[in-house]
């Protein structure tokens, strides 16, 4: 049985893209940090070459990790740690290396 299909995570991980832009400018360099610690961990977690349908069932299994990077790469800064935000850009981020992703839109793998 198939969890959150990509075409309902993609515009969730668009929006944490559009918050991450616009977020206060004096907490951009941390959520960018936050940021890129998640897609880090996507990396760590998804291994080699990997499909979008693959990234939407490890969004589907939990986000609560995400937390956790997010209190290590900035302990002092706790407005830095909202998941819709660097979860979901993260998320936005690693769906471009997907085999099946190219242009924005999904292609055959």
């Amino acid at each position: 049985m198939r969890g959150v299909p990509y075409e309902t995570a993609m515009p969730q991980w668009e929006e944490g893209t559009r918050r991450l832009r616009d977020a206060p400018p004096e907490l951009r360099p941390a959520l960018d940090r936050v940021t890129e610690r998640v897609v880090e961990e996507l990396r760590r977690r998804l291994g080699g070459p990997f499909t979008v349908d693959e990234l939407a069932d490890l969004y589907d299994g939990g986000t609560s990790w995400i937390t956790d990077l997010a209190v290590g790469a900035a302990p002092e800064q706790p407005e830095v740690w909202d998941v819709r935000i660097v979860g979901d850009a993260a998320f936005a981020r690693y769906v471009r290396e997907a085999g099946d992703y190219a242009g924005g839109r999904r292609t055959a793998f």
